[in-house]
């Protein structure tokens, strides 16, 4: 998956939360639970660097 283009999506949607699942549907990727799984490690990689945040569990955001 391109970070860039899951960033664009986010800040397209920046009022919205999303699962990774959902982002995935989005995007027009796969959703197989693997390739979920690295989507979800990413995010809470840019959760960690302050890029995005998780209102709740397992939901993604932009930081406004």
């Amino acid at each position: 998956m391109n970070v860039t283009d899951l960033l664009e999506l986010l800040h397209e949607h920046h009022e919205q939360s999303f699962r990774a699942r959902e982002l995935h549907e989005l995007l027009g990727l796969p959703t197989d639970e693997a390739t979920v799984n690295v989507t979800r490690s990413r995010l809470g990689q840019l959760v960690r660097q302050g890029i995005l945040t998780q209102p709740g569990r397992g939901q993604y955001e932009k930081r406004t």
